[in-house]
């Protein structure tokens, strides 16, 4: 049942495991397997974005037939397929099978709405799907029995252009499926698997697609099929859509027609893990299926909560999808009586007893039918635990049972590979497979400040080089004129204090904080001794014209000759662009409006390279800071000193943005200039190459996948395997 579409092209015979290769998203975080591609032809894996998939399809046979013949890239290419091999077929040697459960265990089945892996698989919109690519390839690193499930979103999420007045252009731009990693599973004749989702009324059918991530499979779900009718065959066309009822039906088709698929394709598991509450439904199927094998409902109902994990990424009870009970009725009313439960019954179990009115909701569902929950930091879960406490009427609020496992990023994703080479030389070449270990990190004390200064400098000027090149193709493609090229970033300067804002232009990111007083702004920015500049990217909801607002606030800023081109928006941000600006700015800001961040791991990023972060307390930063690794602010506001574990509200204080804007205003003039340019006769600063050998230290192996996953084998999914052999 899981045939697969081969690749048009295939390799010569000797190197034919190019394609293979390809095939599989382990080379995205291998940096050799990544120069194995390029040393084929530079050119071509440059036109083709960093995909081989594109590349191999596209590059002239000649190129590889003579490569099937040069002795050193032989021994490259030998090498590289050895080691991908054995990493993805070894099970016994694995953490997981060490210190879980063997490798044969039945798997975690992992939903998820978005992913974050390549900006060839437009499958995401912003943290929550990077964070569920990250948990993909750490899970395959640690040789976790995992099944991931999603969405095949062939419109993407969106493709931004932005007008001269500043608007963002929200552009569809259709999935390439022929070139990228992905293939449609067949059935055993060779034909596309169909599966019909149960008991929703006109009926909906799904095809299936696989992506693989290392040792993980990942399934995308695809209604845009000739099986269905045009407002069916729109489900999954774009990544959370703005019409509730066509919300509804993709939660639908996620969780009941996803754990269709599973089930249709041979693939059982033992453990269910949402990762957020968009596939949740997932949990009415685990129960109806055993309702029908004979069970009854609370039988059913104890059985499955025991084996599910969900983990919430809302900080707020608006952030949680709500759906009207009329809503529920029509797509449900035939479903309910499968579960053995009546229309009241079905209802009470996405009833918010705080708002009972509001209708279903989906937080409170997961909360409600899962035995392993958490928020993804430690305030985040302390946040949660006052924001559902309603549903355990009577218990202490520090005795509601929500935990937390602070969010974490993947290691050799997101390291450099300049930077992974320096860490080479004095960590030790086997340091990545022992990165959560906080330890061997102390290391870095030892790396001479001129050699972490001429890394962290080489990668800057590789981020303004990208920008400025990006920027020249769009003008030879006539697709804007010259005066939003000078607002790309064209009149950057490498030698400048470079400070890195790029996350979804959602309105509690407060992108345009930084732009409160313009005046004070522009003598920080243009001091003749000291300069600074401001790289903004990130995109906002294409239903949300209050986000685009922003943006187009912090886009006529850089349009504005009065900041001498000291600020720069760079259109069209995807996971390549995050990564140039991770690597390459000298100081990461983040300033949303608290409590609002769960927990961001874009400043984890940024310190992993050595770039220390300007950021509020909140999320992650609240465990993070140090006060030697950074700077924050907050308090300024009437908020107290944040504690990991402390109040979690201040956030509405009429005065927060003017309050932070002065914090933010204040460090910079204060400290974080002078430091920057406390030069001594090597021409480096001694005082911030101690802040960035810090950042590293500190978030390093604390805020890793690593360390993530394991708490999460160790703390969930173990107890769920016992539950079930019980």
């Amino acid at each position: 049942m899981d045939g697969l579409r081969k690749f048009p092209l295939e390799a010569p015979g000797r190197i034919s495991g190019l394609t293979e290769l390809a095939f599989n998203m382990w080379w995205s975080w291998h940096p050799e397997a990544r120069a194995l591609f390029k040393r084929l032809s530079r050119a071509a894996w440059k036109l083709s974005g960093h995909n081989p998939v594109k590349m191999l399809g596209e590059i002239e046979k000649g190129v590889l037939e003579q490569a099937a013949g040069n002795g050193e890239f032989l021994a490259h290419y030998d090498q590289v397929m050895e080691k991908f091999r054995r990493e993805i077929t070894d099970g016994g040697g694995t953490w997981f099978a060490g210190n879980i459960c063997a490798p044969n265990a039945m798997p975690v089945a992992f939903f998820s709405a978005e992913y974050g892996l390549h900006r060839s698989l437009p499958f995401y919109a912003g943290g929550l799907g990077f964070l569920a690519g990250d948990f993909l390839k750490e899970s395959s690193d640690l040789g976790m029995p995992l099944t991931a499930l999603g969405f095949m979103y062939p419109e993407g999420y969106l493709r931004q252009k932005i007008s001269v007045n500043g608007w963002q252009e929200s552009l569809d731009e259709p999935l390439d499926r022929a070139s990228a990693a992905i293939s449609r599973v067949l059935d055993d004749q060779g034909k596309p698997v169909l599966v019909k989702v149960p008991f929703i009324e006109p009926p909906i059918y799904v095809e299936v697609w696989k992506i693989e991530v290392g040792k993980i499979p990942l399934y995308l779900i695809d209604t845009d099929i000739e099986a269905n009718d045009p407002w069916n065959r729109g489900i999954s066309s774009h990544l959370y859509s703005g019409n509730l009822e066509q919300r509804l039906r993709q939660e639908v088709v996620l969780g009941i027609g996803g754990r269709e698929v599973l089930d249709t394709l041979g693939l059982k598991h033992s453990v269910l893990h949402l990762n957020e509450g968009h596939s949740a439904f997932a949990i009415t199927e685990r129960i109806r299926e055993r309702v029908a094998d004979g069970m009854s409902f609370e039988q059913a109902f104890a059985q499955v909560k025991e084996t599910t994990v969900f983990t919430t990424h809302t900080p707020v009870p608006a952030g949680t999808d709500v759906f009207p009970f009329v809503l529920m009725e029509k797509y449900f009313s035939s479903y309910w009586p499968a579960l053995g439960l009546d229309r009241e019954g079905f209802f009470k179990l996405g009833m918010n007893p705080e708002d009972p009115q509001a209708g279903f909701n989906m937080t409170v569902f997961a909360l409600r039918c899962s035995s392993h929950r958490n928020g993804v930091s430690r305030r985040h879960g302390r946040l949660a635990r006052d924001l559902w406490h309603g549903l355990w009427p009577g218990r202490p609020e520090d005795e509601v049972p929500i935990g937390h496992i602070t969010n974490g990023i993947h290691v050799p994703t997101w390291i450099e590979p300049k930077m992974e080479m320096l860490f080479n030389r004095y960590l030790g070449e086997n340091w990545k497979a022992r990165h959560d270990q906080p330890e061997i990190w102390e290391a870095v004390r030892g790396i001479p400040d001129k050699d972490l200064w001429d890394t962290h400098y080489w990668l800057k000027m590789k981020l303004i080089m990208r920008i400025m090149e990006r920027a020249r193709q769009k003008r030879i493609e006539d697709r804007a004129d010259a005066q939003i090229i000078l607002a790309e970033g064209v009149l950057l300067d490498p030698n400048a204090l470079t400070i890195g804002f790029a996350r979804r232009f959602a309105t509690y990111k407060r992108a345009s904080l930084i732009l409160r007083d313009a005046q004070r702004l522009n003598r920080i920015l243009n001091d003749k001794w000291r300069p600074v500049q401001i790289i903004f990217a990130g995109k906002a909801h294409p239903a949300d014209d209050p986000g685009k607002r922003v943006l187009q606030q912090v886009f006529n800023a850089a349009m504005d000759p009065a900041f001498g081109g000291r600020i720069a928006f760079v259109e069209e941000y995807d996971e390549q662009l995050a990564q140039y600006m991770v690597h390459g700015v000298d100081l990461w800001l983040n300033n949303p409006l608290p409590p609002l961040e769960a927990c961001g791991t874009s400043g984890m990023k940024a310190a992993l390279n050595g770039v220390p972060s300007l950021s509020i307390l909140d999320g992650w930063w609240i465990e993070g800071y140090n006060g030697r690794n950074g700077w924050a602010f907050g308090e300024e506001a009437g908020e107290p000193r944040a504690q990991p574990d402390g109040p979690a509200s201040g956030w509405s204080a009429p005065d927060r943005d003017a309050a932070d804007a002065e914090a933010i205003y204040r460090l910079l003039e204060q400290e974080i200039v002078p430091l920057y340019y406390r030069i001594n006769g090597e021409g480096i600063s001694t005082g911030w190459l101690g802040v960035m050998k810090e950042a590293i230290i500190s978030a390093a192996a604390r805020f890793s996948a690593r360390r993530m996953v394991k708490e999460y084998a160790t703390s969930y999914y173990a107890k769920c395997l016992l539950a079930v052999k019980g």
